[in-house]
């Protein structure tokens, strides 16, 4: 019989893994040790609803009003929202709120899927901006202030502009160059922050908020120390109507929103507010051991590149005659576990949580898998790309039928297909599918890779 998703938490848990995937706190230890013990020995009694005194996260009076204070003041912003259907609700919330229906967002190419679930439900058109590609390993690196002033050139009619900052590699892009060009033209900036929440304290340099946007959403959960699916809208000008915002909000919010999820946004709040400079040093601090450390074992890259928020540990060990997905097989063997394998990259996601000890156990790893798979004069090539920007558009399909991937060369794409992680569309609906880009999905899907947008029988969805 297979597993139960309670029966395989169980177990993996048991194995005590060494957490190199979201969400950041990496489990109980560091809420033990950060005077939350209590919270997670009444976890199941303190799952309530709202009850007098609970307040309401729809209208704020009381407790919950008071959480979004202190992240307003953590974040020195205009307000804060509390998230609890993830950050994707206020992506969508953000788009209904600056973009009226009808109109054009500009948008990076490389958005989450839940970005085009947004411009779907508003009613929005997009306008992408791409993003550059990183061709040594294969994946998207920033957006440039160029790239979007070429978009506010060719559609001076849109409303606003969203983008990833960082994207899932750690690769920001400059947001204040971005800014400056936005609202020169009298538009709205949206970054999403997902991947960035800790930034505001870990890298300063690179936190949206203090780079001039105007609506920044933060995954509280994937860098930080809350619950996985809580998140923080933090609002940062003057240029967005509040009760607007809220009223998107409501719409796409759980209305029985988990306080568990709210309490530990609390508890991720009082840690930061109470030992926050200290956890930081020590981050800082472990993360500049590993790279040193790196450094002493042959045969293995780590990305470097401008702008990179390096608390997202980018491994390459190609030289080894290693694939990403065979470099992740190997950590696992050793129980660490990284947060996405693209290529011959293993990105290892740290967070708030990490201890020394699990730098000195990824490092130590990496040491005997680079004794265990001789150097190779035949090192693995990376994975051939395409230019996002070079898949031709078409009108979005109204007549639609599903096709065996390998017979879908030309047609054009009805249904987005998106590999995920990391939940970036490799082909929208509208644009026409390359040979590239179906020997490409063929191959992840071989490997076993989710796909999203490609049945169990190997068909997707395209005009006709």
């Amino acid at each position: 019989m297979n597993k139960t998703v309670s029966e395989f938490l169980a177990e993996h848990a048991s194995a005590g893994p060494i957490s190199f995937h979201m969400p950041g706190h990496k489990g109980a230890r560091f809420y033990r040790e950060n005077g939350c013990a209590d919270f997670l020995d009444k976890l199941v009694d303190l799952d309530i609803t709202e009850i007098p005194g609970a307040d309401n996260l729809f209208q704020t009076e009381g407790i919950i009003k008071e959480t979004m204070e202190h992240y307003r003041r953590l974040y020195d912003v205009r307000a804060s929202y509390l998230l609890v259907n993830g950050s994707s609700c206020g992506l969508i919330a953000s788009i209904m709120t600056c973009v009226p229906g009808g109109g054009k967002l500009i948008m990076a190419r490389n958005c989450h899927k839940s970005v085009f679930n947004g411009l779907n439900l508003a009613g929005a058109e997009p306008v992408y901006a791409y993003p550059e590609m990183v061709e040594e390993y294969g994946i998207t690196g920033e957006i440039t202030a160029d790239e979007i002033k070429r978009c506010l050139e060719e559609a001076p009619d849109a409303a606003a502009v969203l983008l990833p900052s960082p994207n899932y590699y750690g690769i920001c892009s400059d947001i204040s160059g971005i800014a400056a060009a936005v609202h020169q033209q009298g538009k709205l900036l949206i970054v999403d922050q997902a991947h960035g929440a800790h930034l505001n304290f870990l890298d300063k340099s690179k936190a949206a908020e203090r780079l001039g946007a105007d609506i920044v959403i933060d995954s509280i959960h994937k860098t930080l120390a809350s619950f996985t699916q809580s998140a923080v809208v933090n609002i940062c000008s003057d240029k967005i109507e509040l009760y607007d915002f809220e009223d998107a909000l409501q719409k796409l919010e759980s209305t029985s929103p988990s306080y568990l999820l709210m309490a530990s946004l609390d508890m991720n709040c009082k840690i930061l507010e109470s030992r926050g400079r200290e956890l930081m040093e020590e981050w800082r601090g472990s993360l500049d051991w590993f790279y040193d450390k790196a450094e002493t074992v042959a045969g293995l890259e780590v990305m470097k590149h401008a702008g990179l928020d390096d608390s997202k540990i980018n491994l390459d060990m190609s030289a080894h005659g290693l694939d990403g997905l065979t470099l992740e097989r190997e950590l696992m063997k050793r129980n660490i576990f990284p947060e996405l394998v693209t290529g011959n990259i293993v990105m290892c996601m740290t967070g708030i949580g990490n201890k020394r000890c699990d730098y000195e156990a990824l490092a130590e790893a990496l040491s005997d898998i680079g004794k265990a798979f001789p150097l190779t004069e035949n090192r693995i090539a990376a994975v051939p790309t395409w230019q996002l920007r070079d898949l031709k558009q078409h009108a979005v399909p109204t007549k639609k039928i599903r096709l065996p991937l390998g017979d879908a060369y030309g047609r054009v794409c009805a249904q987005s297909i998106i590999p995920y992680p990391p939940g970036i569309p490799m082909v929208c609906p509208g644009e026409e599918l390359s040979r590239e880009v179906i020997d490409y999905v063929t191959e992840l899907r071989a490997r076993g890779e989710n796909v999203m947008g490609v049945d169990e029988e190997g068909r997707v969805v395209v005009g006709y």
